[in-house]
């Protein structure tokens, strides 16, 4: 056995028209960077920590967490549609080696994943099934939300079934850090918008297309200070990385809901993805950090972070 990871932020406007070149080539690079850190490690498995965005897990059942036995891409914002090369008996393994761990987590015999998950894989290998994937999904937008603590066990239980596999395995995790887009809350959804993020209505192509249109308008109005969405907050993200880069993930039990979304945004509490896949490195021993990029990104409507990090 052999564990890698890489953490980093996605945003559904890497994909679409409005952010500068000049940001666009700046993250282009750092990613440049941390594809040639997978090159070499060169995985024969990814596991992937990430969050859904109403296109695959709605409120009729949400759970907190949940392995894909099997996965399929739902093309959102331009990423892969179709199926994903989940190796189905691994993930079974994966899941009951979790279960036995003291972690209650949900399995899917038919997990859609979105642009949370897809858009690493392909930034990273150029093709979302260039290598086979177990994708743990990892609710970060839909409260109730349990406390990160349960994340850190989550990774913890994850890593330390990686750690009994004779292969090289790249862990990751996908989104953060602090943003605050224009995701629906149950609470404040209008009618028709609970339809679907309550029961999974599938979206029409010109829902879609009218779906995109806002985000543009919306990350235009941000980037021009023309937005109420909540600021990014740079100190609050670098605070993150630092407790990260040292190491000390079990500091980030002390951090409540009601602080991430206030010094964060509604979708800060992403960041689980990395702790959970910090939590899966860490359960091999100490790790340290190797690729490290943050750019305060308002075109992209979140502070973008990437990071890579090997044992010790």
């Amino acid at each position: 056995m052999t564990l890698a990871l890489c953490c980093m932020s996605h945003s559904p406007l890497l994909n679409l028209p409005g952010p500068s070149q000049a940001l666009l080539d700046d993250i282009d690079g750092a990613i440049a960077q941390a594809r040639a850190f997978v090159d070499e490690f060169d995985p024969e498995l990814v596991v992937i920590f990430s969050p859904d965005h109403y296109n695959g897990f709605f409120y009729k059942v949400m759970p907190p967490f949940c392995i894909g036995m099997s996965a399929n891409g739902v093309g959102d914002y331009g990423t892969h549609a179709g199926p994903l090369d989940v190796p189905d008996g691994l993930a079974f393994d994966c899941a009951t080696a979790v279960l036995d761990a003291g972690v209650d987590v949900a399995v899917s015999a038919s997990m859609d994943v979105d642009h949370g998950t897809v858009q690493p894989l392909e930034k990273l290998f150029g093709d979302a099934v260039a290598r086979p994937v177990i994708p743990i999904f990892v609710n970060g937008i839909a409260v109730p939300l349990g406390p990160l603590h349960r994340c850190r066990a989550l990774g913890a239980a994850v890593g330390s079934f990686l750690a009994g596999l004779d292969r090289r395995v790249l862990v990751m995790g996908s989104g953060g850090l602090s943003h605050s887009p224009p995701v629906p809350a149950l609470a404040t959804a209008s009618a028709a918008v609970q339809e679907r993020i309550v029961h999974g209505r599938p979206m029409t192509t010109e829902q879609r297309q009218a779906r995109q249109a806002a985000v543009i308008e919306a990350a235009r109005d941000f980037a021009g200070g023309a937005s109420d969405l909540q600021p990014l907050n740079p100190g609050w993200d670098h605070r993150f990385l630092d407790i990260i880069d040292g190491g000390k993930l079990a500091d980030l039990d002390r951090w409540s809901n009601s602080f991430v979304a206030h010094e964060g945004g509604s979708s800060a509490h992403e960041v689980r993805t990395w702790v959970a896949a910090f939590a899966a490195l860490e359960a091999v021993g100490p790790y340290r950090t190797t690729v490290r990029y943050y750019k305060p990104a308002p075109e992209l409507i979140a502070g973008f972070a990437i990071r890579t990090a090997v044992p010790q």
